[in-house]
């Protein structure tokens, strides 16, 4: 399971001012406290909490169940109520309507190929309010291309290190990141080693504006900078605000 051992890293190792950044963007696009909010592939349930706290009424839901048993247990330190729904963006099912849909984390960019990202999109208008919005982002081809072959990352602590370093992949605008965990176990006095390899791809922005056209969207608006600069042909990520209006 993708993110299966990273789960218990994950939260040490994010930068926290990101989520502010996401926050910022979702109340920057309009949506009211009203609004029922889907966070797909919510993770540890961080974003999600946030949106909580400042009055959205948020449902998660991630493919991780280890992610979603972190999520439940900061919800209850946090001290509010965040449903939990295990589940994948691309088969939503019988899931009910919402007024907000947002994915954050370049989690689209997960998805293996463009049938599964069109898939994605379908589904995210099958469960959303007419005018509601789709918030994602997701990582640009500058990105996969330029920024991450031959990125690497250390962390080390008393009882664990994580070693993480990216490559080019084998399709296009695709990325590897070779996952390394060294977890201390005083039973054996040495360390188990865990391992993960993620594979992360994106696409010209192009592409992204016809499969969300194709799946029902007629408003998109493309930004850069968590909604502050346009889609800059350098910039590192793109931020999608997507609507079904009619």
């Amino acid at each position: 399971m993708i993110y299966g051992q990273f789960a218990d890293f994950y939260d040490e190792l994010f930068d926290p001012a990101m989520y502010d950044s996401w926050l910022g963007f979702v109340r920057s696009r309009g949506v009211t406290k009203a609004d029922s909010v889907l966070d797909l592939a919510c993770g540890t349930g961080r974003l999600a909490i946030k949106m909580i706290q400042s009055g959205y009424q948020v449902t998660g839901l991630d493919l991780a169940p280890e992610m979603l048993s972190i999520a439940a247990s900061k919800a209850q330190t946090a001290g509010v109520e965040l449903p939990l729904i295990q589940g994948d963006m691309t088969a939503l099912g019988d899931l009910e309507m919402y007024n907000t849909i947002t994915c954050f984390d370049d989690s689209l960019c997960y998805l293996p190929n463009e049938n599964e990202m069109a898939e994605a999109f379908r589904e995210a208008v099958a469960h959303l309010t007419a005018n509601g919005h789709y918030l994602f982002d997701v990582i640009t081809p500058h990105q996969t291309d330029d920024v991450y072959p031959g990125y690497m990352y250390n962390f080390h602590d008393d009882h664990r290190a994580f070693m993480w370093t990216s490559y080019e992949g084998d399709a296009e605008h695709q990325v590897e990141h070779d996952l390394n965990f060294f977890i201390w176990n005083e039973s054996i006095k040495g360390y188990d080693h865990h391992a993960e390899l993620h594979v992360e791809r994106t696409y010209p922005l192009a592409t992204y504006q016809r499969l969300l056209t194709q799946a029902g969207f007629n408003q998109v608006q493309v930004f850069a900078d968590f909604g502050k600069a346009g889609p800059e042909a350098d910039t590192t990520r793109w931020f999608f605000d997507c609507r079904r209006e009619g």
